[in-house]
C-alpha cells in the first residue's frame, strides 16, 4: 500500500462511518497506517491520562519567521527548501522555540494544536526527566544496585547492574531491538504492552508474555558484563519506571503528572498507553501536544526551570562519544535516558522511532520538535538530513 506524504492526497483510513479503510491490529503502527493511528492513540490502544492539573498554561510568546523557503538538503543531498524537506519525511507537526518563543510552526495530515501525537521512545526522556527528580529528592540513588529496589530482578539479568548504568543503557542484558522480528524480545513488546496481539500462526510452543514486568523478569541472559558498552534497549526505561512506581508508591501517569506536566505549563494532559496489568509504558508510549513537547524541550534548555535539578539536566550532558552509539549521530552519546548530539555543543535530543524528534540547543537557545510518521521504523538518511535543517534553522535565526 502506498505511504501518503503531506502533499500527496490524503490516504481514506478511518474515513467514512463506518470506516473504509481500518488499520490492521498487528500493523496499525506501519505506514500508511501509522499516518491516522499516531494522532488517535486513544481510538487504538487502552489510555491512562496524565493530566495537566488546573494549573497555569506557559504562554508561549510568538516571533515568527517564515522559514518554509530556507534552504536546506533533503534526503539524498539535493537542493530543497525545509518545506520540501518536511514533506518528504512525513512530518505531522514541526515547532521551532527561539529564545521561548514560537518561530515557526507547522501542521500536516490533519493534525492541529490540540491533536495528540504518538512519541514512541520520547517517552524514555520524559521518564527520565522524572526520574531524575526523584533522585534530586533523594528517593532513589543511581550508584545503588537495580535489586536494591527490585529484588525480583535478583533472577533475572540485572542482578548486578547498577541503576545508573540502566539509565545509560550499559548494562549487559540481552535484549534484542530488532524491529520487524516480531519474536525478538521488541516484537515480545509489542504483546506484552498491549500494542499488539499475538501474531497468527506463532509457534504454539511459545508463551507470550501476558504484561511488561513478567517479560522483565524473563530476562535471564546476559550478552557481556555490565557497564563495558552501550548496546540500545527499550526495556531499560521500563525498569526505571518500575522503581519509580516501587519507591513512590504511585503509578507512572501519576508521577508524571504530579512532577512534570503540572508544572511545565502544559495546554492539554498527555497520556501513557497502558498494558493488561495498567502499567504505562515507559519506553514509549507517551502522547502530547507539539506545543507540550516544545514546553517540556524548553524546560530542559531552561536547565530544568526548577522542575528538574539543573545537576541532573548538566550531567545528562556529559556522556562518552563515539560512533558505536547511533549511525545518525557519528559523535553521539547516550546518557540518563537522553541523547547527546555531540562532545562540543553537548546539545540534547530526544528521539523515537518513525521520524519523533526534540532538539536541544544551548548554544542557539533553540528547540526543535518534529513530529512524523515515516513508512519505516527507521530511516537514517531522513534523519541526517532533519537534523542538517537543524543546524540551518540556527544559523538562520542567530
Amino acid at each position: 500500500m502506498t505511504s501518503y506524504r503531506n502533499s500527496d492526497p490524503r490516504p481514506p483510513i478511518m474515513q467514512g462511518s463506518p470506516p473504509i479503510m481500518v488499520p490492521p491490529k498487528l500493523d496499525w503502527d506501519r505506514g500508511p497506517w501509522n499516518r491516522w493511528a499516531f494522532q488517535n492513540i486513544r481510538e487504538v490502544l487502552p489510555t491512562v491520562e496524565v493530566w495537566r492539573g488546573h494549573g497555569h498554561r506557559r504562554r508561549l510568546e510568538r516571533a515568527d519567521v517564515d522559514l518554509d523557503g530556507l534552504a536546506v538538503a533533503d534526503s539524498e543531498g539535493r537542493p530543497t527548501t525545509l518545506a520540501g524537506l518536511l514533506d518528504e519525511t512525513y512530518t505531522d507537526g514541526f515547532l521551532v522555540l527561539k529564545d521561548g518563543k514560537i518561530a515557526y510552526e507547522r501542521y500536516f495530515n490533519g493534525m492541529d494544536e490540540r491533536t495528540l501525537h504518538l512519541s514512541q521512545s520520547m517517552a524514555k526522556s520524559v521518564t527520565g526527566s522524572v526520574f531524575g527528580i526523584l533522585v534530586g529528592r533523594g528517593l532513589i540513588d543511581p550508584a545503588k544496585l537495580v535489586t536494591d529496589y527490585l529484588p525480583e530482578l535478583g533472577a533475572a539479568a540485572w542482578a548486578g547492574a547498577t541503576v545508573q548504568q540502566v539509565l545509560d543503557m550499559t548494562t549487559g542484558v540481552r535484549f534484542s531491538e530488532e524491529y520487524t522480528d516480531r519474536y525478538s524480545e521488541i516484537g515480545q513488546v509489542d504483546v506484552a504492552s498491549g500494542w499488539k496481539p499475538v501474531p497468527p500462526g506463532s509457534d504454539p510452543d511459545f508463551q507470550w508474555p501476558m504484561h511488561m514486568f513478567e517479560l522483565i523478569l524473563r530476562l535471564k541472559d546476559k550478552v557481556r558484563e555490565h557497564g563495558e558498552a552501550f548496546e540500545y534497549r527499550s526495556i531499560e526505561t521500563d525498569v526505571l519506571a518500575f522503581i519509580m512506581e516501587r519507591v513512590t508508591g504511585k503509578r507512572l501517569a501519576q508521577l508524571v503528572s504530579e512532577e512534570l506536566w503540572q508544572k511545565l505549563g502544559a495546554d492539554e494532559s498527555a497520556c501513557f498507553t497502558v498494558d493488561s496489568a495498567g502499567y504505562a509504558l515507559a519506553e514509549g508510549g507517551f502522547n502530547a501536544t507539539l506545543r507540550d513537547y516544545g514546553r517540556f524541550g524548553q524546560l530542559i534548555l531552561d536547565n530544568g526551570g526548577g522542575v528538574i535539578p539543573a545537576d541532573w539536566i548538566e550531567a545528562t550532558r556529559t556522556g562518552r562519544h563515539g560512533p558505536d552509539f547511533s549511525p545518525s549521530l557519528p559523535e553521539g552519546s547516550y546518557r540518563n535516558q537522553f541523547w547527546i548530539e555531540d562532545p562540543r555543543s553537548r546539545a540534547l535530543m530526544c528521539k523515537g522511532v518513525f521520524g519523533q524528534m526534540i532538539h536541544i540547543s544551548w548554544e542557539h537557545r533553540m528547540v526543535v520538535v518534529k513530529l512524523s510518521t515515516y513508512p519505516d521504523f527507521l530511516n537514517a538518511t531522513y534523519s541526517v538530513a532533519t537534523l542538517k535543517a537543524v543546524h540551518a534553522i540556527a544559523a538562520a535565526l542567530r
